[in-house]
């Protein structure tokens, strides 16, 4: 079995785009959650999203839906950090794996709003190639010549934790070489939004959007949803290191399980066995993780769930609290693409020497005990670490990750 190194990464997201944007963000513990500007949103309780801005994407990749011109906008730094175009891996040995939660909504919205609102009997041919699930994952290895096995990976909110987990296990048994892969959503649509609205788990804190997203905090009131890509180059080790490309992280470990019981409510033991199957994969302690990217959603039932799994798989770590935060509560929830997303955050945090804090925990929750690093962030060396995301219809994937790698 390989190791898997991270050659490269990229990230759009409501900060800007780019790591460097992120960075910024998240050691200030500034919110990108805003008021959306993007659509019109008179006719909704909730106005306020984790917005891409318009600059960071305007005019780009054109042609293809929104959650698609993310991905490729992402995929592109991946590639020029990993220096993939001058790499000499064999296109049949490069996979493609990008997760989405609900693929081409902007597509879908305007055909809707076409048809039913404006009464046009005509939808435009290209509307099925730029909706589709598979979307995104066809345009990143078209893109990079990527004809290795490539998949759409959909499972909800953990679509793209899913995808990096495949990627990492293709690398790792010798079916593939390199692999991009992450995860893309853009669910700021009109449908998507009213949706949410009509199960009553949205924050529609309209007058203070960047305070919206309360993860872990007694006051929490719902999520915030986002949109935005990230994706990785991910490459077989030895071969990193035969280019003489640096790496920038590992990926160690992958765990995925089924909750295989309530279609929306959070299962404890569904998380809790996909942490373990992690840590075991990555062969490494629970003592050994210095820090957790909780899937934190700021909802009532996820957060105390997530809470009582993490009590159960690091419950023999004595002498020490593991750091917890959500990333969510400064862009909100990005849905399949959310996992890639704080992954990338995270990574890049960890090698800037900080954790980055959860954000708006003024109040908090009894049953939340955990250290969330709250309101700043903390300096600190952190060598592993655990990106945590589940989806509705009780799909759970952790990812492992090493930060701190020995010396080549």
């Amino acid at each position: 079995m390989r190791r898997v190194a991270i050659t490269g990464f990229g990230i759009v997201s409501p900060f800007g785009r780019g790591k460097a944007a992120a960075v910024e963000a998240l050691r200030k513990g500034a919110s990108g959650v805003k008021r959306i500007e993007s659509i019109d949103t008179s006719a909704l309780n909730c106005k306020i999203g984790g917005e891409v801005p318009k600059e960071a994407h305007e005019g780009l990749h054109r042609g293809n839906d929104r959650f698609t011109r993310f991905a490729l906008i992402a995929a592109e730094e991946a590639a020029e950090q990993a220096r993939f175009a001058e790499s000499g891996i064999e296109p049949e040995r490069v996979a493609a794996n990008i997760g989405t939660g609900l693929g081409g909504c902007e597509t879908l919205d305007a055909g809707y709003k076409r048809m039913y609102g404006e009464n046009q009997p005509r939808i435009p041919p290209t509307s099925i190639a730029m909706s589709m699930y598979n979307a995104a994952t066809s345009a990143v290895a078209t893109k990079f010549g990527a004809k290795g096995a490539a998949y759409g990976v959909v499972s909800a909110c953990a679509s793209s934790a899913h995808a990096i987990g495949l990627a990492y296990l293709t690398i790792k048994s010798g079916a593939a070489d390199a692999a991009f892969a992450g995860g893309a959503d853009a669910p700021l649509t009109l449908g998507i939004i009213r949706a949410w609205e009509s199960m009553r788990v949205l924050s529609i804190d309209n007058e203070h959007p960047e305070r919206a997203c309360r993860p872990f905090s007694a006051d929490r009131n719902g999520l915030v949803l986002a949109e935005g890509a990230a994706v990785f180059v991910l490459e077989a080790w030895e071969n990193a290191e035969r280019r003489g490309q640096p790496i920038v992280g590992e990926i160690v470990g992958f765990g995925a399980t089924s909750d295989a019981g309530h279609i929306t409510d959070p299962s404890a033991d569904g998380a809790m066995r996909a942490m373990r199957l992690a840590l075991r994969d990555a062969n490494v302690s629970a003592g050994e993780v210095g820090y957790i990217n909780a899937h934190g959603t700021a909802t009532k039932a996820n957060d105390v769930t997530e809470t009582r799994a993490i009590h159960d798989v690091f419950k023999d770590v004595f002498g020490r609290t593991v750091p917890v935060s959500s990333t969510k509560s400064m862009h909100g929830h990005a849905m399949g693409a959310s996992g890639a997303i704080e992954i990338a955050c995270s990574l890049a945090a960890l090698r800037e020497g900080f954790i980055p804090p959860t954000i708006n925990l003024d109040t908090p929750d009894p049953e939340c005990d955990l250290d969330y690093v709250p309101h700043q962030a903390r300096e600190a060396k952190v060598s592993l670490f655990l990106s945590n995301s589940f989806g509705f219809g009780g799909m759970n994937a952790v990812v492992a990750v090493r930060t701190l790698l020995p010396e080549l």
